[in-house]
Formats: C-alpha cells, structure tokens, sequence
C-alpha cells in the first residue's frame, strides 16, 4: 500500500461511506486516478466505480473512491477500524 497512505476518518467522510458508498484516502501526490483504482482493487479486492482526487491546501492529495454497489464501503471502513 505505497500509493494509498493513510484513510481519512472525519465526520464528513464517514458520511459519504454511509450515503454515497465512498471511501477517501490521503494519496502520494503524483500519483494518477488510475493508479489509485488498481491498487485499490488489488488491495482491497473490492470494485472501484470512480476515482475523483483533490489537493487540499496543505499540500496532500485526498483520493474519493467510489466503490460500486457490490463492495459496501462500511465493509472496508469497519475493516479499516473508521467505524
């Protein structure tokens, strides 16, 4: 899990996990939407729909990656311990 650093816990976050079937990521800042969705997959084992990434103004790239409706993102948020 080089690329994907660390998942981000914040309510807002929490709450697209919950309506949206989102999970959001702190990534390296070079890496592409592309690479995001194949580690994701390969890491995780789980469907990604889309990949939409954003800078923030500190500096970091957050990745939000929607999972399609086959792979709940609660699954790997409880699994990741963000619930």
């Amino acid at each position: 899990m080089k690329l994907l650093k660390y998942p981000i816990s914040t309510e807002k976050a929490i709450r697209l996990v919950e309506a949206e079937n989102k999970l959001v990521f702190v990534v390296e800042k070079s890496t592409t939407k592309r690479d995001i969705l194949d580690e994701f997959e390969k890491v995780f084992k789980a469907k990604v729909d889309k990949v939409n990434t954003y800078i923030d103004r500190k500096g970091k790239r957050r990745a939000y990656i929607k999972l399609n409706s086959e792979s709940p993102a609660i699954d790997i948020a409880t699994q990741l311990g963000l619930i």
